[in-house]
């Protein structure tokens, strides 16, 4: 029997992975402080959650939780230094690639840190459900 949630988060670990992999070697985009935290936090994932899948361990929750928590407030940061101007003060990158800049902004608020808030939340709810059902 398919553990679904398994699945579906391994398959958003991979396509976070691929998308982020497309951005900095296909399209060019240099990754900032922050976006080097997320894709450390969430290429593990992608291994964990493939082997888990592999043996239907549904005990990976203790182990790709705190990853994608992590990765929910990482990005929720990131994202706000991009969106809110006042915080940029507070910004962690102060070389290189400013955190705040937007390669892309799709519809006007679709930019990759959201991508990234997006597939961690999705996995951190996955794994909630996974948790709860065990």
């Amino acid at each position: 029997m398919v553990n679904k949630p398994l699945l579906l988060s391994w398959i958003t670990a991979i396509i976070a992975m691929a998308g982020s992999l497309f951005f900095s070697e296909r399209m060019g985009f240099i990754p900032c402080d922050l976006c080097w935290y997320q894709r450390i936090l969430m290429y593990p994932l992608v291994f964990l959650l493939g082997i888990a899948f592999y043996r239907n361990d549904k005990n990976i929750y203790v182990y790709a939780l705190p990853l994608s928590i992590i990765g929910v407030a990482v990005s929720s940061y990131h994202y706000a230094l991009q969106k809110i101007p006042s915080l940029q003060q507070f910004s962690v990158c102060t070389s290189g690639v400013p955190c705040s800049g937007q390669y892309v902004n799709y519809l006007g608020f679709i930019t990759i840190p959201f991508m990234a808030f997006v597939a961690f939340t999705l996995i951190t709810i996955l794994m909630v459900v996974l948790w709860k059902r065990k």
